[in-house]
């Protein structure tokens, strides 16, 4: 990882971070520190933020998923990006790709989210953000 580089955190990551009985909390929580001590520009976007907390809601508790999305003010600098009708469009093409496997929709929005910022990084515990190109964090 490169020192303030940008960095799209995926749904995965949050879930990880906010549960400490998830198993991959441990190696989220270590990544995390790493991308704020090199000064990483944080992003997510609009239906992450919805997918993240739909999952604590009906996965933990609803205070669980509200705490959650209060602590999203206090990251220092993170950017929320809205998911345009444009972005929306262009998700559409990953479903068509025979190498992709399993895709959510919320996934094929962030791979358009990214591409438009111009994001090469995800924090994310997913293999399709690889498949598709994208770097992962660590």
């Amino acid at each position: 990882m490169r020192q303030s580089e940008a960095v799209f955190i995926d749904s995965g990551a949050w879930i990880a971070l906010a549960l400490v009985r998830d198993p991959l909390h441990r190696t989220a929580r270590e990544l995390w520190e790493k991308l704020l001590g090199h000064g990483a520009r944080l992003f997510t976007s609009v239906p992450v933020v919805l997918e993240t907390f739909t999952f604590l809601d009906r996965n933990a508790q609803r205070e669980v998923a509200l705490a959650w999305k209060d602590s999203l003010g206090s990251v220092r600098g993170l950017k929320v990006l809205a998911c345009s009708l444009h972005d929306l469009r262009c998700s559409w093409d990953y479903f068509a790709r025979r190498d992709i496997h399993k895709l959510s929709a919320v996934d094929a929005t962030s791979f358009a989210i990214m591409e438009r910022a111009r994001i090469g990084c995800a924090f994310a515990f997913d293999h399709h953000f690889v498949v598709v190109g994208f770097r992962m964090a660590g």
